[in-house]
């Protein structure tokens, strides 16, 4: 299924024995595209940490009772390594919290989750078939960052800005951000875009600007997006055969129920 970011903000993380919390923001990298963490939060139960769970343990999303199901107790959690909220994730944390809970990396690997298409809750990482890590003799950079932060940056097409990013749209099964939603009433009014991470060109984190490989013309004769409106196939290939393009499906592993993970 695919959801818009601020719609799965505020669902609840239920542990093995109990709730944690609630979403609050998501941590994504800039080369898949791929969320790499829900940030939790915890109220008053874990303080000046940031909790942050993988899609690795991620077993049900809930969207009648709001909620997505966590395999990992309280104390798993509570016991895993910690970084405090105004600190970036590392790769040295990362490294450290995925052999907390013996996942594979996803570094590591020909996919988006490293061996796999997806985050499989139920896969836990074998040091005989798989490295230790990348680190060694190369440097790795996470190049994580915060999708609170990315919202409101600025996108440009090959001749101009278009809009800026309003919100993302993500998929729960492999939680890839499948568009970013983009608010196009800087340049003409009330009309939302999507945009998928594949046409983007690049990033200037210093100029807060995405640059994607569209012309401005093309964009605005672009199928609308209406906020809040549910995503299906039909309109997705729309949206790709009027830019002639792919769609993601065609050249992804199929993954669809491979996870179970959406009710």
């Amino acid at each position: 299924m695919l959801d818009q970011a601020k719609t799965i903000k505020g669902y609840k993380l239920n542990s093995l024995d109990g709730e944690i919390g609630k979403i609050k923001e998501f941590y994504f990298d800039d080369q898949y595209w791929a969320i790499r963490y829900l940030v939790a939060d915890t109220g008053n139960w874990l303080t000046n940490r940031q909790v942050l769970i993988s899609p690795h343990a991620l077993t049900g999303v809930n969207k009648d009772a709001q909620n997505i199901n966590v395999n990992l107790t309280k104390k798993q959690i509570r016991d895993s390594p910690s970084i405090s909220s105004d600190e970036p994730v590392s790769q040295q944390f990362e490294e450290t919290y995925y052999d907390y809970y013996a996942w594979p990396y996803y570094w590591s690997g020909p996919y988006m989750w490293g061996y796999y298409p997806y985050p499989y809750p139920y896969v836990m990482r074998n040091s005989e078939e798989l490295p230790k890590s990348n680190l060694s003799g190369k440097k790795w950079d996470p190049h994580l960052r915060n999708t609170r932060a990315v919202t409101g940056y600025d996108i440009q097409a090959k001749d101009g800005e278009i809009g800026h990013v309003e919100d993302f749209i993500i998929d729960d099964e492999t939680w890839a951000i499948r568009y970013l939603i983009v608010d196009t009433r800087s340049w003409w009014a009330g009309k939302m875009v999507l945009v998928s991470p594949r046409w983007i060109k690049s990033i200037s984190w210093k100029e807060s600007a995405v640059f994607v490989n569209l012309n401005r013309a093309t964009i605005k004769q672009s199928p609308e997006y209406i906020e809040g409106s549910p995503l299906n196939r039909e309109y997705e290939a729309e949206l790709h055969r009027h830019y002639n393009f792919e769609g993601y499906w065609v050249d992804e592993p199929n993954v669809t129920k491979a996870s179970g993970l959406s009710k």
